[in-house]
């Protein structure tokens, strides 16, 4: 089995569940974005969630898609920075548990913590300290880093430090990896779309999106978003949540079903979720719509708890449908 390293920013989330949206409004935090915030904000948030229940889980972007394949036994790496303190040990214990080669950095930044509101709706909403997870910079990268993983995948939240995602990109590519880009957001995107355009043309190998951030780099619906997208790297991804997601590579293209959940408690997740299943299903050498088929099922557990912690339980449950999906 391929192995696969992800790079993104360790963050531990802290998640909140709204009565309404008002919230959102006195934090000034747009519904459904993710906000970068210094630490007076963060204090500010920190006064809100005293008076509220909130759930801690390890978090940001990549370090979701590699705890979730991880749970479905592989051994996957993370390459992310930290610093010295309380937050930092619960991230890092978390991954090792989950037996995840966690190469994590330090720093004398406080670590960074992911402020997560979730909507009536589903929706979720991020307050993002990034703290020491900022400083990974690419003079910390290496060759030796990538020595035995088949795929590299990276947040898109990443791309706004050109220098160390060139870097990042360069070295995957020199270890003779597959270079896989989430887009992550349609504000990173949008705020960046040459450069972005550059890694992918030059660089990336698949590419994930949902359609926001698909119509943000392209200008399009998801139909036309995902034939344009995969002109310019092997395979591409649109998730459409509800909708489901569309896959292409070449001329093969698939409409991926969503899966049905009984209840949407928490979208927190659900695409981080979707290119995990999918990477399992790559790594395993099953069909691009079997691919996408594990993705949607990943998505469709995830969104039914708060956070992106799933007990033994519904993993069992999970393992039990890929089964039945690679047998048909």
């Amino acid at each position: 089995m391929d192995k696969i390293i992800g790079m993104g920013n360790a963050l531990v989330d802290v998640l909140a569940i709204l009565d309404n949206d008002m919230t959102l409004q006195e934090m000034q935090l747009p519904k459904g974005s993710m906000q970068l915030i210094d630490e007076q904000k963060l204090a500010q948030i920190n006064r809100k969630f005293a008076t509220m229940k909130t759930y801690r889980a390890t978090g940001g972007s990549a370090g979701n898609t590699i705890l979730a394949l991880a749970n479905l036994g592989m051994a996957p790496g993370f390459l992310g920075k930290v610093g010295r303190d309380e937050v930092a040990d619960f991230f890092r214990n978390d991954f090792m548990e989950h037996g995840i080669e966690a190469r994590l950095l330090e720093c004398n930044l406080p670590s960074g913590i992911a402020s997560t509101f979730i909507s009536p709706d589903g929706e979720r909403t991020f307050g993002t300290y990034l703290g020491a997870a900022s400083t990974l910079k690419a003079e910390d990268l290496s060759l030796s880093i990538f020595a035995d993983y088949s795929y590299f995948y990276i947040e898109g939240y990443l791309v706004q430090d050109h220098e160390m995602i060139l870097r990042a990109m360069e070295l995957g590519k020199q270890a003779g990896l597959q270079i896989c880009l989430d887009m992550a957001s349609y504000n990173i995107v949008a705020g960046d779309l040459d450069f972005i355009t550059h890694l992918i043309e030059k660089y990336v190998d698949i590419v994930f999106s949902n359609e926001e951030e698909a119509r943000a780099f392209t200008g399009k619906d998801p139909e036309a978003a995902v034939e344009m997208i995969a002109r310019k790297c092997s395979i591409a991804v649109v998730k459409m949540g509800a909708r489901g997601a569309l896959v292409k590579k070449g001329s093969k293209a698939f409409h991926i079903d969503a899966v049905k959940a009984d209840r949407v408690i928490d979208t927190t997740g659900a695409g981080d979720y979707f290119s995990a299943g999918f990477l399992y299903g790559l790594t395993i050498g099953t069909s691009l719509e079997k691919c996408g088929m594990i993705g949607a099922l990943l998505a469709a557990y995830v969104i039914q708890v708060v956070g992106t912690t799933l007990s033994n339980e519904k993993w069992n449950e999970i393992k039990l449908n890929i089964d039945m999906i690679l047998s048909e």
